[in-house]
């Protein structure tokens, strides 16, 4: 995988072809977690591709050219949500991204609702956190923060969920 990166990065267009589909899913799934619709995660796969593809050459450790695509893609979908200036609520007709099949749909719904109250680094944390199982160094590196404000945004954050799912009655008490 190194070397089809370094090939990338000196301009062979197959091998950055390549790579890229290897992680066109990944960035699809999470494009789809800040983006709630198809079509805009669709454009955001496109943008990152266009974006990795014009500065590969910027990647300083080939090593971590996943990580790289998750900030582009994360960048690219925050972009994407301020030039609607819109809020997407989650519809039924919409792919849950936080279900799974044995999921209640309601608290589904619930958590949707209670991830939307964060703001975009608290969410950024929690999502690359429980939802994609990413260490805190990851996160770090992804999100270009220290590992103590990582941590420190995910435990605010974690508290703020508790306080608004106690008010809304979705834990237990």
């Amino acid at each position: 995988m190194i070397r089809l990166v370094k090939k990338a990065q000196k301009g062979d267009d197959k091998a950055f072809l390549k790579i890229f589909q290897k992680y066109e899913q990944d960035i699809y799934r999470m494009a789809y977690v800040y983006v709630k619709n198809k079509q805009d995660a669709l454009d955001v796969v496109q943008e990152v591709a266009y974006r990795s593809f014009t500065k590969i050459e910027t990647l300083k450790n080939p090593e971590y050219f996943k990580t790289w695509l998750m900030k582009i893609t994360i960048s690219c979908s925050i972009d994407c949500i301020r030039k609607k200036q819109k809020v997407v609520h989650l519809k039924p007709e919409y792919e849950g991204v936080i279900p799974s099949e044995s999921e209640d749909i309601t608290l589904s719904i619930s958590l949707q609702h209670l991830l939307e109250s964060l703001n975009d680094d608290e969410k950024s944390v929690i999502i690359l956190r429980f939802y994609k199982g990413y260490s805190f160094k990851e996160i770090s590196e992804l999100l270009n923060i220290p590992l103590g404000t990582a941590k420190t945004i995910l435990y605010r954050s974690l508290e703020k969920l508790r306080k608004k799912a106690k008010g809304a009655d979705i834990c237990e008490k």
